[in-house]
């Protein structure tokens, strides 16, 4: 589905500032376990590089399940695969504690829809903070499923959705912590295991909101505010080159450059090779070469 395509919602609820408490508590702990807690540990103890591998596998799966799997498969529907792949992203992706992957993936194409004004949920207008943490953590969205209709369809998917809280448990909290606790103290572990995975995950998704939408250039639509980023890039696992994907949002790529930074790209286009991943979905290169003739047009007819 286009997000683009959507109809607008008709007297649309957009948010309204309750009802966040837990998510209030949630991220300032994660937060200062991750940047407080963890250093103190680990000038005191020492590193426990068993919890150091842990993070990072759990860190990897969380953010690639988050931008593969709600961003490109669940979202924007780039590619098609089959059900292993599909519970592997669903269970990875509530690892990082971003909601259900229909919920996500319903908020992200309004953000596509309505980019840049007051439906969309994060909003860069209404400040970097807002876009980054603010509207995750102080306003209660009201959700229109309406827009997933053709996500309804995976039982898989709409199991996450109705049992989220332990689908995020076992993924987030019991798997990666049960592992910490067999392989060393119990702080460390929760530290690199919980806080940090989550913390870590959850910036890389935010700031595809924020610092996307907000630094870089804007070479294929001047229209709205994302923005490509090569720095970006790297911070969101391949979702820097935002002025590209919001030009174009049925392709699977977000760096079309062989040098562009999009591990995102390469793990879609490395398991097609194998046949786990087909139906990779391209812009036409001469639609993208449009698209930038027609943003240096504009700007030398301004000068």
């Amino acid at each position: 589905m286009d997000p683009n395509s959507l109809t607008s919602f008709d007297n649309f609820n957009v948010q309204s500032r309750r009802n966040r408490t837990a998510a209030i508590v949630w991220m300032p702990v994660m937060n200062a376990g991750t940047f407080i807690g963890l250093p103190i540990v680990i000038w005191k103890y020492g590193v426990e590089w068993p919890h150091v591998w842990i993070f990072l596998f759990f860190f990897g799966a969380s953010s690639m399940a988050i931008t593969m799997g709600y961003h490109r498969f669940f979202a924007h529907s780039t590619f098609k695969s089959n059900r292993l792949i599909e519970f592997l992203l669903l269970f990875f992706g509530a690892g990082a504690y971003e909601e259900s992957a229909m919920k996500w993936a319903s908020m992200h194409r309004r953000h596509h829809q309505f980019t840049d004004t007051d439906k969309d949920p994060y909003n860069i207008k209404r400040g970097f903070f807002y876009a980054h943490m603010g509207w995750f953590m102080f306003y209660k969205h009201s959700i229109n499923y309406n827009n997933v209709k053709d996500l309804e369809k995976s039982p898989l998917l709409m199991h996450q959705h109705e049992h989220f809280q332990m689908w995020a448990f076992l993924s987030g909290i019991a798997l990666p912590f049960g592992i910490g606790l067999a392989t060393g103290s119990w702080l460390s572990a929760l530290l690199w295991t919980v806080a940090a995975k989550v913390t870590m995950a959850g910036h890389s998704a935010f700031f595809i909101n924020s610092f996307a939408h907000t630094f870089g250039s804007q070479p294929y639509d001047r229209s709205m505010s994302a923005r490509d980023n090569w720095l970006g890039a790297i911070l969101t696992n391949g979702e820097g080159y935002h002025n590209f994907h919001h030009a174009f949002p049925q392709d699977y790529r977000n760096g079309i450059h062989w040098y562009h930074w999009d591990p995102t790209k390469w793990m879609i286009w490395a398991l097609s090779l194998v046949g786990i991943t087909r139906d990779l979905r391209r812009t036409p290169s001469e639609k993208i070469l449009a698209a930038k003739a027609a943003v240096r047009a504009a700007e030398a007819a301004t000068l």
